[in-house]
């Protein structure tokens, strides 16, 4: 879950500051961030580490990038709670990715491998019921395959808007 969290931070709409977005996921105050010697710095540090990890590696070697999924006793990916992750991300500045959320602009599908297997607050799928039958089985089972070439999508998307230069 803090793969996909930190994954919408680098891809997303706009640049956030460490504390803006490591204080809600941790659930700390901004004062953890002065204290070296804790539990709460460890934490704080391994997350800076993976966000830089993830942007370097989109900015380098964007094809290398492979998301951390749990993965289920039989060996199968679960997708879900970094899926889940990355959507909580969103949440921070949910109104920053109403263009994406709008089902009538064409680039809305690069959300889809992601928010596929999303719930909201009441536990309600995020798309709607899926569709019945058994090709829809077998979609759901393999999108998680192509979160790593949406994350670079939406990081193609957004990056002129997050990068505008002055005017």
């Amino acid at each position: 879950m803090l793969d996909g969290y930190v994954a919408a931070i680098v891809a997303g709409p706009v640049s956030m500051s460490p504390l803006d977005w490591i204080c809600p996921l941790l659930a700390i105050d901004a004062e953890a961030f002065n204290h070296g010697d804790t539990p709460e710095f460890v934490a704080i540090s391994a997350l800076a580490l993976r966000h830089k990890e993830i942007s370097q590696i989109l900015s380098t070697t964007p094809n290398q990038f492979e998301p951390m999924h749990r993965r289920e006793p039989n060996g199968d990916i679960d997708a879900r709670p970094w899926r889940q992750g990355f959507y909580a991300a969103m949440r921070l500045r949910i109104s920053a990715w109403a263009p994406l959320r709008d089902a009538s602009n064409v680039n809305h599908g690069l959300l889809l491998p992601i928010l596929l297997h999303c719930r909201d607050d009441q536990g309600r799928p995020l798309r709607g019921p899926p569709r019945s039958g058994r090709e829809t089985g077998h979609f759901l089972r393999n999108t998680y395959l192509d979160i790593p070439a949406a994350v670079e999508a939406l990081r193609q998307y957004w990056m002129p808007l997050r990068y505008a230069r002055p005017r």
